[in-house]
């Protein structure tokens, strides 16, 4: 019997790839209108590669970015791509469809929620707060809780302990394979693959994979 939800929080429970693309499309746009000159396809595969080498939620990618093309940092672009970034991103902030109707619907059967994500714990909260679902979770649990990514098991067990539940009572949902999926599964966790969130995830160690966070409801009944 499933006691509780775990989940992961960017491309699961927000389309946290999506809002990369087009906040830094809108900061390079900026950019390149504040003078740096560039084609706008090749800084942002550029933008995309530092992500890739210092991780998506590097703080210095535009810095980074003026940097590897120009030698030096233009404080001007450097701030009309820092300012576009953070007004599309936060006009972005929002749960995928049906995110909201499932929590509710899950509390509502008695299933004790929680996040485990790989995000500073700042920005998880930031965004969990932003999308108004704070309130449904039990427990959150971010990379500074434990120092550790998944698919250590250090921030599952932190779950197990402080909701008192065994890993077999638990469904992790994520759409992440090789973190989410592989970590869950090592404690011997159900899992369920978020493939709205990540269409091109091979998972197929996963119990469950789903296209659309309603479906859910049909898992845990």
């Amino acid at each position: 019997m499933i006691k509780s939800v775990i989940f992961d929080l960017d491309n699961t429970l927000i389309d946290f790839l999506r809002m990369k693309k087009l906040s830094c499309d809108a900061a390079v746009s900026a950019m390149i209108g504040a003078g740096l000159n560039v084609d706008k396809e090749k800084a942002m595969k550029e933008v995309f590669d530092l992500y890739g080498k210092y991780g998506m939620e590097d703080k210095l990618v535009f810095q980074r970015l003026l940097e590897k093309l120009t030698g030096n940092i233009n404080y001007e672009i450097l701030a009309s791509g820092i300012v576009a970034y953070r007004r599309v991103r936060a006009g972005f902030l929002e749960p995928y469809p049906n995110v909201g109707k499932v929590l509710y619907e899950l509390k509502q059967k008695g299933i004790k929620l929680a996040i485990v994500s790989d995000a500073p714990r700042l920005k998880a909260w930031i965004r969990l707060v932003s999308m108004k679902i704070n309130h449904y979770f039990d427990l959150i649990v971010t990379f500074d809780d434990t120092g550790e990514y998944k698919p250590s098991n250090k921030p599952f067990k932190v779950v197990f302990e402080k909701l008192n539940v065994k890993p077999e009572e638990c469904l992790m949902v994520g759409d992440w394979p090789e973190r989410d999926i592989k970590g869950a599964k090592s404690l011997g966790m159900l899992t369920c693959v978020a493939k709205y969130g990540n269409p091109e995830a091979d998972a197929p160690d996963a119990d469950y994979e789903i296209n659309d966070i309603k479906e859910l409801l049909e898992i845990v009944e």
